[in-house]
């Protein structure tokens, strides 16, 4: 059947037949007699990967690993350094907002003391000024006191004189008349 031809109904179709001693019975990598060159092979393949990886694979992901490491720790100091010159900011910020309050806080008492001390010394002109006024007023009612009691005497010795007169038609001598007053005024 080797080299045998086949003709169907559909067409020439030519079939190849493989001798059964050519294609053994199990599969190549289970064949027994090759397993010294498999053995081999896979020392040798394996040397190589390994080789591979160890010199070249390992020392590059070895190197990327690094600089990551290095860039990392170099981006953190960064950070540090920046959160320090911000701490720093921040504390010069707090003091130096402190400073202004205090500042303002003296601003605003001295303002406030000379405003008061300026108060003061209006309040004490014009005390002093009222109490001249009410000096010069008591001085000028008791004048004027002085002057109607002074007074007095003679317009109740006329008021007197006048209504005795009226009373008894006739009007009543000086001497008397000071007598009944200052014995009245007693």
């Amino acid at each position: 059947m080797a080299g045998q031809t086949h003709s169907t109904t559909e067409g020439t179709h030519e079939a190849i037949e493989v001798p059964a001693s050519e294609h053994g019975a199990s599969f190549p990598p289970f064949d027994s007699t090759t397993f010294a060159s498999q053995l081999l092979w896979l020392a040798i393949t394996f040397g190589v990967f390994y080789w591979i990886m160890k010199n070249v694979a390992v020392p590059r992901i070895a190197g990327i690993l690094e600089d990551r490491k290095d860039r990392i720790a170099g981006d953190l100091s960064e950070a540090n350094r920046l959160k320090d010159e911000t701490d720093a900011a921040i504390a010069a910020y707090e003091q130096a907002l402190a400073e202004a309050r205090n500042k303002a806080h003296g601003i605003a008492h001295d303002t406030r003391a000379k405003l008061k001390a300026e108060h003061e010394a209006r309040r004490e002109k014009a005390e002093k000024e009222l109490g001249e006024k009410l000096k010069a007023a008591e001085a000028q009612i008791a004048g004027i006191k002085t002057e109607a009691l002074s007074q007095i005497g003679d317009i109740a010795g006329e008021t007197t004189s006048a209504l005795v007169e009226q009373l008894m038609g006739k009007a009543p001598t000086k001497t008397d008349l000071t007598k009944a007053l200052k014995t009245a005024m007693d």
